[in-house]
């Protein structure tokens, strides 16, 4: 019997609440990706979990890190163990999703860069 044997499968819920914009744009990334809402957040939260773990914190040699997170090969082979088949466009949203994160986090920090409705985008703020 392996290790993976004792690991309970069971399913259970979570909650979390979020603005219902954030919401909306979770449902059409997961429409597109042809998932359900449920089953994009937790792919989206095992990536997100990637990317703060080191390689002696999942004792993965193939988790192994360059630069500020893991290689390209190593995030496309956990997905692909995650789930046996993923399409083109399931996959670059698999591997893209830290990359949107860690742009809304900038841009939601930033001082110079501010959305503007009436411009129809993001436009730098003179100091």
């Amino acid at each position: 019997m392996s290790a993976d044997d004792d690991v309970d499968t069971s399913r259970t819920s979570v909650r979390t609440y979020v603005p219902a914009y954030q919401k909306a744009e979770w449902q059409r990334q997961a429409d597109r990706l042809d998932m359900s809402l449920s089953e994009f957040v937790r792919s989206m939260v095992q990536a997100g979990r990637r990317g703060f773990e080191s390689e002696t914190d999942s004792g993965d040699p193939e988790q192994s890190l360059t630069g500020d997170g893991p290689d390209l090969e190593a995030q496309i082979v956990a997905e692909l163990r995650e789930r046996d088949c993923l399409s083109w466009d399931a996959l670059v949203t698999a591997v893209t999703d830290d990359i949107e994160s860690e742009l809304e986090q900038t841009l939601q920090e930033s001082s110079r860069v501010q959305h503007s409705p009436r411009q129809g985008g993001y436009v730098l703020e003179d100091a």
